[in-house]
């Protein structure tokens, strides 16, 4: 296809550069060749050159020896040095929790919130002491059947009382959540917490 085109461009090319023309001195001459038409011998194609390899530097072998032993004499230095402690700053006290003339106040209240916490809390003392003795009355009950029901059982027969006074592995693990100091809100809801990032990263 290359060839093709080569040849086309030179035979136009050819007739242009020898067709006579009105605007020379005489109807002989020719015209003479501009730098816009080339000649038909600097027509050529040829197959793209190829990127050449990039050729190696001689490497001086003491040189790099010398490189090596640079790099072996920092490595010693720094095992050297005892690495660098992070400080915790968590287990530092700052200095204004250490100041003794700061005392928070208690808050002043009203009289009638103080009465209506007072009555409040004597309430809360009677239903929890109420609930106390509930749970005696039921655990003295539940020991008095029991011991009833060994007795009978041994008058029946002693091999049956002696595996009935076996101790049970299936009463344990036993979990129980404890009361509290005051009784939960109802309908609360939680803030959600916001706080400020300032943990400060040491780099070695």
């Amino acid at each position: 296809m290359s060839l093709a085109l080569s040849r086309t461009l030179c035979r136009i090319f050819s007739r242009q550069t020898t067709a006579p023309s009105s605007f020379g001195i005489g109807g002989d001459f020719p015209v003479r060749q501009g730098p816009w038409f080339a000649s038909v011998l600097t027509l050529k194609t040829s197959a793209p050159l190829r990127a050449e390899p990039k050729k190696k530097k001689k490497v001086d072998p003491r040189r790099e020896q010398m490189v090596r032993e640079r790099l072996r004499k920092k490595l010693k230095k720094l095992e050297k040095v005892p690495p660098e402690l992070i400080p915790i700053e968590d287990f530092v006290t700052s200095a204004k929790c250490m100041d003794d003339t700061r005392v928070r106040s208690a808050p002043q209240l009203s009289f009638e919130e103080s009465e209506r916490r007072a009555l409040l809390l004597k309430e809360w003392s009677r239903y929890k002491q109420t609930q106390h003795r509930a749970e005696m009355e039921a655990v003295r009950v539940a020991v008095e059947t029991q011991r009833e029901a060994l007795e009978e059982l041994r008058l029946e027969s002693e091999e049956l009382y002696q595996a009935a006074l076996m101790p049970d592995p299936l009463l344990f693990p036993f979990n129980r959540q404890g009361p509290s100091y005051t009784p939960p809100k109802d309908q609360y809801e939680p803030p959600e917490g916001k706080y400020n990032n300032i943990t400060k990263i040491y780099t070695q």
